[in-house]
């Protein structure tokens, strides 16, 4: 690359010789102004405006115009005497962390090389203790003819140096910030957040200037004569945004979709936000906790009421098992009304229980085990009391 200046740094008494190379370079395509009716080359001429000649490069040089319009000369030599200590120097002034450098003062960006075998050790030396450090340096250099402002930095193996604007050339925002007093909410913040977190990161090198080759390609096609004008598809310019929030899901709903084209394809869902002063409560759900417990009620009395009948029915059957005799008639007399009882008592069990059933499947099944078995115990007491043989006491 070629060398647009060269000169040294000046580090404390260090001295590295360096030639500056420019570190970026346009790609903007440039179009030259032509008579529409011949496509002949409008050019600028350089003519004096006391005697109305052309002149050269050669002839021309520099003037101040004072505020009444007169001219003074400067030449290249009034310039180069003036007591600059950076005509040929970068002067480093200080070190500070990067973070201290207001990206408004960025400008052009330049390499600096080092001029020489001699200038390899010096100039490893700054880059080394600029990478220990953590910071970049401040420095003062002239270059076309005027003093500026650097912030020396290492990139890879390189120092770099980006051009600063003095801190006066940059104009305070007075008047650019919305005058309004605007709240922004939480739920507003959490939607950006989620949007700026699905756009993520990109990778700088894959960006690229869409504009310029569409430029190129239609410059290349008319060129060959087979260009043909497409019609362009204009989106329609944004409105006012009459609701915030919607325009945030859209937007992260369109960014995960557009994502998800490398991940399957899947469908961005966006979790609806709740713009209400208060929630609506969620519906509660069908057959819950309190359905389960009279559930469970339910069958704890089917069962006592099962094992009633039961003992009930094991009563009277021992009862009309025993031999004849006062004893055994009287049991299976007292036995058999305790029996009914027993049984009224598990079908007003099994009614409850099939009351509290309707609440869960479990319980209607439940219910209707216990139905069956004291129907069953109700039928064997009756069978029992039905072919009990009844004896009469003797005289």
């Amino acid at each position: 690359m070629r060398s647009i200046w060269n000169g040294a740094i000046s580090f404390g008494l260090v001295s590295i010789p360096i030639k500056l190379v420019n570190a970026t370079e346009s790609h903007s395509i440039s179009f030259r102004q032509i008579h529409v009716t011949d496509g002949g080359r409008v050019r600028y001429r350089k003519v004096c405006e006391l005697d109305g000649e052309e002149v050269s490069s050669d002839e021309i040089g520099k003037g101040y115009e004072e505020a009444d319009g007169s001219i003074i000369p400067i030449t290249e030599e009034d310039l180069a005497q003036l007591p600059i200590a950076t005509a040929k120097t970068i002067e480093i002034v200080s070190f500070v962390p990067a973070d201290e450098i207001d990206p408004l003062q960025m400008d052009a960006a330049y390499y600096l090389a080092a001029n020489g075998a001699t200038a390899a050790k010096p100039y490893t030396l700054l880059r080394e203790a600029l990478k220990r450090s953590r910071r970049v340096a401040i420095a003062k250099y002239a270059l076309r003819g005027r003093e500026r402002l650097g912030m020396l930095r290492v990139v890879d193996d390189v120092i770099a140096m980006h051009g600063l604007l003095w801190p006066d050339e940059i104009r305070a925002p007075e008047g650019v910030a919305p005058e309004a007093s605007v709240s922004v909410r939480e739920a507003e913040l959490d939607l950006a957040d989620a949007l700026m977190a699905t756009l993520g990161e990109v990778e700088m090198a894959s960006l690229h200037d869409d504009y310029r080759e569409a430029v190129e390609a239609m410059i290349a096609a008319k060129a060959g004569g087979a260009f043909e004008p497409a019609e362009a598809v204009v989106e329609p310019a944004g409105g006012q945004v009459i609701d915030l929030m919607a325009a945030l899901e859209n937007s992260v709903r369109a960014a995960r979709a557009s994502r998800g084209g490398d991940g399957g394809g899947k469908e961005a869902e966006v979790t609806p936000i709740r713009r209400g002063a208060a929630a609506a409560a969620p519906p509660k759900e069908v057959g819950g906790k309190k359905s389960t417990a009279a559930g469970t009620a339910g069958r704890k009395t089917a069962a006592a009421g099962r094992k009633t009948a039961t003992k009930s029915t094991s009563t009277a059957s021992s009862a009309s098992a025993k031999p004849g005799g006062k004893k055994s008639t009287s049991a299976a007399t007292k036995s058999a009304p305790a029996a009914r009882k027993s049984t009224s008592t598990a079908r007003k069990t099994v009614k409850t229980a099939s009351t509290a059933a309707k609440s869960t499947s479990t319980a209607r099944k439940s219910a209707s085990t216990a139905a069956k078995s004291a129907s069953a115990t109700a039928k064997k007491t009756a069978a029992a009391k039905k072919t009990e043989p009844r004896k009469r006491s003797s005289a």
